[in-house]
């Protein structure tokens, strides 16, 4: 169920962040960036739009190395702690709402394993092109992590990542039970651009993205 779509919030630029909250907001999403782009990058603006008008509020942020300059992802010990931070700094701006965390590809992924260490305070985890392997090396290790952690999880993938095989997917999801939930989006690829050919857009995967993240976090943050 989405709010008014003629409600058009405005992005709160602050100095460690970008908060962008609907009139009527329900919950928050901490929302981390891939590794080549940070949280200004168009996809981010974008899913950012479309989970206001399901009125999900996001604060968007940013990994040191990237707020640096630096073309090279920060290490774990780096990025989980401030994956941490970016949570604590979201419970902050939005007390009264539920909050989830996630991100995009590399932000998603140094989120679950900052959970795996230690247990985020959020309702659950959305991940936005869960990075299984790298481009042409299928492999499973990158989900190693996950069989640690407790928070549930939506996995949205598309069908034509080539960073996340869904015949290799499918079975980590099977270990994990009710915990994972996974969503296919038809055509899509890791940056969830859609063919010409599909005759669909990138807007109209954008909303099917936001629309099944919301109605995923409602049913877990028991809003109506």
């Amino acid at each position: 169920m989405q709010n008014n779509p003629s409600a058009k919030p405005e992005t709160i630029e602050m100095e460690d962040g970008l908060l962008l909250r609907p009139p009527g907001a329900w919950s928050l999403l901490v929302l981390a960036h891939g590794a080549g782009a940070g949280m200004r990058h168009a996809f981010m603006e974008g899913i950012a739009h479309a989970l206001a008008g399901e009125g999900v509020a996001s604060w968007r942020w940013e990994f040191p190395y990237m707020r640096d300059g630096s073309r090279r992802p920060d290490r774990p010990p780096v990025a989980l702690p401030a994956v941490r931070a970016a949570v604590e700094r979201g419970r902050e701006l939005a007390p009264e709402l539920p909050v989830f965390a996630g991100g995009k590809s590399f932000g998603g992924r140094m989120t679950t394993q900052a959970d795996a260490e230690e247990a985020l305070p959020v309702e659950g985890i959305v991940l936005l092109g869960f990075p299984l392997h790298p481009a042409g090396r299928p492999a499973t290790e990158r989900a190693d992590h996950l069989s640690s952690g407790s928070t549930p999880l939506l996995f949205l993938q598309g069908d034509r990542d080539a960073l996340a095989g869904l015949d290799l997917l499918r079975p980590v999801m099977s270990g994990l039970g009710e915990r994972a939930t996974l969503h296919v989006v038809e055509g899509a690829d890791h940056g969830f651009h859609v063919l010409k050919r599909s005759g669909r857009t990138d807007a109209d995967v954008l909303r099917e993205l936001a629309s099944t993240a919301a109605d995923w976090m409602r049913a877990r943050a028991g809003g109506s």
